[in-house]
């Protein structure tokens, strides 16, 4: 694996308070707008760019910012704060699929990709997830056959992030028919521009807009040998499982910080309606309420950031992931659903945060593996243990 290592703990302190500055000022004003179009406005992505936010959980020696774990974790936090969408900008880069070149690419593709990435020359996407083969990415049927010292594709991928604006897709495809599931995989990068590569018009989705997704097809796409990742044409699967564990922490991050919102929002409206000739949060149901979401969003981030320790150190980079994940995108459920309470019919209206929130945050327990897969990741652990 590459190096990450790349600022000062006061370069960090200082990324986090422009990062939280930046949120505020410019994101958040926003986010009614990107709701509504369904869009990023141009000059956030421009300015994403500017602060290397394509490129902070990179390598430092291709481009990146180069932070650790529990710093990629805390950003995390932050950039939860406000529309999902915003992160899932660079999400994959940082993510999924950039993580795919780190973990298992040779030094010539992490040369080539990289660099690109981390700038946000280049936007990635991680296709794996199949009509069929969603939690359980296993038993994916897309085909990869090799011909003439590269390779040919087919198949259907679908959910696939950034698709719609992607350059390049981490393919995940069955390079031996015969394999059992979860073996003869192998993963490829597949230029946007292949030829028999059609990308679906983007799905309506319940939340998170402004965060594309769609479905990408692939009609005997041809590639050359150097496309596969790294040396093993059936190394793919483990490659991403090991991508989602680090975006699992990543996913977990942010649901700490939407639960950060979503209990201000719900102290400040609290805190100033009045009804009945009295401010609701004197109400001791409101005030219960109040308490459940603020100890679970603590306790949320205390799991996270343990996680993240560990995983940096080495001694769980699986169990500690998905525990994270699962608690934290349950929680956020529950805290949001809390917050609409609060608010009462308000919290039912479009236009109010906390209603587009309660929507965004759907679909964290879905993504990166359903909470019931962290369940069955979680128990196997314990019964290997």
């Amino acid at each position: 694996m590459a190096e990450t290592q790349g600022v000062t703990q006061a370069e960090f302190d200082e990324l986090v308070s422009l990062l939280r500055d930046f949120i505020r000022r410019e994101v958040m004003p926003a986010e009614a707008d990107i709701d509504a179009s369904d869009e990023i406005p141009g000059g956030l992505i421009a300015q994403a760019r500017e602060m290397g936010l394509y490129g902070y959980a990179l390598p430092a020696q291709y481009g990146g910012l180069g932070l650790s774990v529990v710093q990629q974790v805390r950003v995390a936090i932050e950039l939860g704060y406000t529309s999902p969408a915003f992160r899932s900008l660079f999400g994959t880069n940082n993510g999924i699929a950039g993580q795919v070149l780190v973990l298992a690419g040779t030094e010539e593709q992490r040369q080539r990709w990289l660099p690109r990435l981390a700038s946000g020359e280049v936007v990635a996407s991680f296709a794996l997830t199949e009509p069929d083969a969603g939690s359980d990415p296993s038993r994916l049927v897309t085909t990869a056959r090799p011909l003439d010292g590269g390779w040919v594709i087919d198949g259907l991928k679908r959910y696939i992030t950034n698709a719609p604006a992607a350059d390049a897709f981490m393919v995940f495809a069955r390079t031996d028919p015969e394999a059992p599931p979860g073996k003869g995989i192998g993963v490829f990068i597949v230029p946007a521009g292949a030829r028999g590569l059609t990308v679906a018009p983007r799905d309506h989705k319940m939340g998170q807009a402004g965060a594309w997704t769609a479905d990408v097809a692939f009609d005997g796409v041809r590639v050359p040998g150097d496309a596969l990742v790294g040396a093993a044409a059936q190394a793919g699967y483990a490659t991403a499982m090991r991508s989602l564990a680090h975006g699992r922490l990543t996913i977990a991050g942010v649901c700490v910080g939407v639960s950060a919102r979503l209990v201000d929002e719900s102290v400040s409206y609290a805190r100033e309606r009045i009804q009945g000739g009295q401010v609701i949060g004197e109400y001791q149901l409101v005030q219960a309420m109040l308490a459940d979401s603020e100890t679970e969003y603590l306790a949320a981030r205390a799991l996270v950031l343990d996680a993240a320790q560990r995983y940096e150190a080495g001694s769980d980079r699986r169990l500690g992931p998905s525990a994270a994940k699962y608690f934290a995108s349950e929680a956020v459920g529950r805290i949001a659903d809390r917050a609409v309470q609060i608010h009462g019919g308000s919290g039912y209206i479009r236009g109010i945060a906390v209603e587009r929130l309660y929507r965004d945050v759907r679909l964290f327990r879905i993504y990166e593996g359903t909470s019931q897969i962290q369940q069955l990741v979680i128990a196997r652990e314990l019964l290997r243990s």
